[in-house]
């Protein structure tokens, strides 16, 4: 870390100082063999012989950091002076649920979208089947670009757009980034639900009151149904060096692959069979985890429509000499069972809103 302190000198003092970058300069394209490498497989291989998703997490991450590098290159230095890091997955969306252990798969990308210090990455990952390519997701990543010592923001490069696709394509980053700071405002964290919202839980709570007592004490499960409070998985990691990256901490990509295997074990465990993922959003990067960090994973199915799945993940630190807990990261996961689920039952007003932000996601997803 004393030695990349000594890169930031290398650091544009504004973005008007550093050249504009097309969408090619940063365009990449990696393969990942695994039927022409059967060694490799092993890495990838679920019990159920599929290929495991967390991994795929693993790659999108380390491949949006990979062309968010490529964009702010410069031939000029032997060294970026920048730190490229994580700061949310606005989306997956799976259009192909069965991904091949046995099948080569190809990553590519690009940037889409760049603010002043952030750059919003596209990908596409797709298989080779029956002759040729076919698509299997979508991905956008929004990287942010920091001094050498991770403490501050940095300026990249500004984004050129060559020809009417590119520049929809930016476009569509810039009402990206709109829509993420109206979401943010409307968070139930920050403003009340709305009429309707209020009517919904309103409703869900009539719905578990005892008739024979008619006490706000006294509540009942509705048939077919689960309490909140019963559809819960926790999970706990011990940060060893192992899974750092450049900056001396946790890798984004693990935590990643960490909280979607506990989510996807919960929606497993709820349905009671095998869940297929659907979507993957608004993954929050609010702090990085340092080496040694216990990291507390707790899962929570906090909405639940027909065959849907909506699941949680919060993800804290917790320093065990101190009993300071702190929240690195919200996670989302849409997941999917080939049959009706029970119906999610929150109990409390916490729950509740909880349950309303489950619906929001999952509405996101399936009726955008």
């Amino acid at each position: 870390m004393a030695e990349r302190a000594s890169l930031s000198s290398m650091l544009a003092k504004s973005q008007s100082n550093l050249p504009g970058k097309t969408m090619k300069d940063s365009r990449q394209e990696v393969h990942l063999p695994l039927g022409s490498e059967p060694q490799l497989r092993e890495k990838y291989l679920t019990f159920h012989n599929t290929v495991r998703f967390g991994r795929i997490l693993e790659d999108l991450d380390s491949l949006a950091v990979l062309i968010s590098y490529s964009h702010t290159y410069n031939p000029a230095l032997k060294r970026s002076p920048l730190s490229i890091v994580t700061a949310l997955v606005d989306k997956i969306d799976m259009r192909q649920h069965i991904i091949y252990p046995d099948c080569d798969i190809k990553f590519t990308g690009h940037v889409s979208w760049v603010g002043k210090t952030s750059i919003e990455a596209k990908m596409h990952m797709s298989q080779f089947m029956n002759g040729a390519y076919a698509p299997i997701l979508d991905a956008t990543f929004v990287m942010v670009a920091r001094d050498p010592q991770n403490k501050r923001a940095a300026f990249v490069n500004p984004l050129i757009p060559e020809g009417p696709e590119e520049e929809k394509l930016l476009q569509e980053g810039e009402a990206n980034k709109v829509r993420r700071v109206e979401l943010s405002t409307a968070s139930l964290l920050k403003v009340a639900p709305t009429d309707e919202e209020r009517k919904i839980v309103h409703s869900l709570f009539l719905n578990t009151l005892d008739t024979n007592t008619v006490s706000f004490r006294s509540r009942l499960l509705p048939p077919n149904s689960v309490w909140m409070e019963d559809a819960k998985l926790k999970g706990l990691e011990i940060c060893h060096p192992q899974e750092r990256n450049i900056f001396n901490r946790i890798f984004g990509g693990f935590l990643m692959r960490k909280a979607y295997e506990l989510g996807w074990a919960n929606a497993c465990s709820y349905a009671g069979r095998r869940p297929t993922l659907v979507a993957v959003d608004d993954i929050l990067f609010q702090k990085p985890v340092e080496i040694g960090s216990l990291l507390l994973l707790s899962s929570q199915v906090c909405y639940t429509q027909d065959q849907y799945i909506q699941v949680r993940v919060h993800s804290e630190v917790f320093d065990p000499l101190t009993r300071q807990h702190s929240t690195t990261n919200i996670f989302h996961y849409t997941f999917a069972s080939d049959a009706d689920v029970p119906n999610i039952v929150p109990k409390t007003y916490g729950e509740s809103m909880l349950y309303l932000d489950g619906k929001r996601h999952l509405n996101q997803t399936v009726h955008p």
